[in-house]
């Protein structure tokens, strides 16, 4: 909308992604909202000890928004906090690292700027309040996370029927460049060979079934991330850093010998 004076102006919620220094005193702040997309915008003095709402554009927050529109960058002209999931993550390694690697996925996920994702801010938002609440351990928040992200993008990968043939029965590998799970038959070598239990528990995680997943083993658990990391990662152009740095119990999974195609 343009106010009184001609000049354009727009209202929206988001989450803070990430920031960066501009200037000395000023930041990039990369914002996925309800109903712009990905926006990255210019905050005037948010470095200062005095800043007006410097605090509120931290990542992790869910916050209200008012921009003004510009050529380049827009500016962030008003911020309000709706909730700062960020406070209960950053003393609690485990979630903050998992929380970092959702916001690093919403990001590349949403590649064009400005494109509305209001799937993807849906997921975001919500995997974050669940995230903070501390109802289920964090690996398998984000690999929920991860999981549906990719179905919202187009890359859901196939587990209660074999990717080639549609069989049902007797899955027994998991190829990331063919999509997901294979029966015996059309298994390709290199494919991984996890436990059916872990094929269920990703199942599970992705219709978000928290019953079963909580009731999950913790060695398919570390095998469900780890098929879950390298699948998205086939996915993206660029990795996602911060998943190095998530808490995972080495999982005994055959290594997927397959390249990005």
């Amino acid at each position: 909308m343009r106010d009184n004076a001609g000049v354009s102006l727009y209202r929206d919620e988001g989450i803070v992604l990430r920031t960066q220094k501009l200037g000395e005193a000023d930041r990039i702040v990369t914002v996925l909202t309800r109903r712009t997309g990905r926006i990255r915008a210019a905050a005037k003095g948010v470095r200062k000890t005095k800043s007006r709402f410097g605090a509120r554009l931290e990542p992790f927050t869910h916050v209200d928004l008012q921009f003004y529109e510009r050529r380049s960058l827009d500016l962030i002209t008003q911020a309000e906090t709706l909730r700062p999931y960020g406070e209960p993550l950053v003393t609690d390694y485990p979630r903050y690292t998992a929380g970092t690697a959702m916001l690093e996925t919403a990001e590349k996920l949403t590649a064009e700027e400005k494109e509305p994702a209001l799937r993807q801010f849906l997921l975001l938002l919500g995997g974050l309040r669940t995230l903070a609440d501390g109802a289920h351990d964090p690996r398998l928040v984000l690999d929920a996370y991860l999981l549906r992200s990719l179905s919202v993008a187009g890359w859901a990968p196939a587990l209660d029927e074999c990717v080639a043939c549609g069989s049902r029965n007797r899955l027994r590998a998991f190829a990331i460049a063919a999509g997901g799970a294979m029966c015996g038959n059309c298994r390709r070598p290199g494919a991984a060979t996890p436990a059916p239990p872990t094929l269920e528990l990703m199942l599970a995680l992705l219709r978000g079934d928290w019953e079963h997943a909580d009731g999950s083993q913790p060695r398919h658990r570390a095998e469900c991330s780890g098929l879950v990391a390298a699948y998205l990662q086939w996915h993206l152009e660029h990795g996602i850093r911060s998943l190095r740095h998530v808490e995972r119990e080495a999982a005994p999974i055959t290594t997927i010998d397959e390249e990005p195609g």
